[in-house]
């Protein structure tokens, strides 16, 4: 089986829209904008052994916001400048009780059935509560990226760090830089 890192999309690898200070996903292709350290960070980890996936909610599908399509022309160009091995993405609305919307950890253990992963191996780097939550149930060692968002952060996560790279560096670290 192998170790896997998996994402969070909007405000981890691309860059999310705060408005009031909450944290917003971008719904057009001009406001979808890779973060610049995402390609060196995901370089990195994949350069080390890691499979790359990014796992993300993406509700304004299912509630009318925006056209599947252009979140899916997101997701090519995301997967098409990194070296993920997969995007997976709830499209559901937040009142559907579907079992990949996170917290739920429906999109990290199909995930790991589909690619052989070790999800007690694995790590999980995100911005939310949710993305933590969804890491904790699978039992994978969780990362929360503070943005400083105001909203309530999590009490659970493994390791706090301020950066996409600063979490790159404490897996790599965790793991004596590099993996078998």
């Amino acid at each position: 089986m192998k170790k896997a890192v998996f994402f969070d999309r909007d405000g981890v690898l691309v860059r999310g829209l705060v408005r009031d200070g909450k944290p917003h996903a971008v719904r057009t292709l001009e406001e979808f904008e890779i973060l610049p350290e995402s390609g060196d960070v995901t370089t990195r980890l994949a350069e080390a052994g890691f499979r790359l996936l990014v796992f993300t909610n993406q509700p304004d599908v299912g509630n009318g916001l925006v056209e599947r399509p252009v979140v899916e022309e997101m997701n090519r160009i995301l997967q098409q400048t990194l070296p993920l091995t997969a995007i997976k993405v709830c499209y559901h609305s937040q009142t559907e009780g579907c079992i990949c919307r996170k917290p739920k950890p429906g999109m990290l253990t199909e995930a790991a059935r589909e690619f052989d992963l070790d999800l007690s191996q694995s790590y999980v780097v995100g911005d939310r509560k949710t993305d933590i939550e969804a890491g904790n149930a699978a039992g994978c060692f969780t990362i929360f990226i503070d943005r400083g968002y105001r909203e309530q952060s999590p009490d659970n996560a493994d390791k706090w760090v301020h950066s996409l790279a600063e979490a790159k560096d404490l897996i790599l670290a965790l793991e004596g830089n590099g993996i078998e």
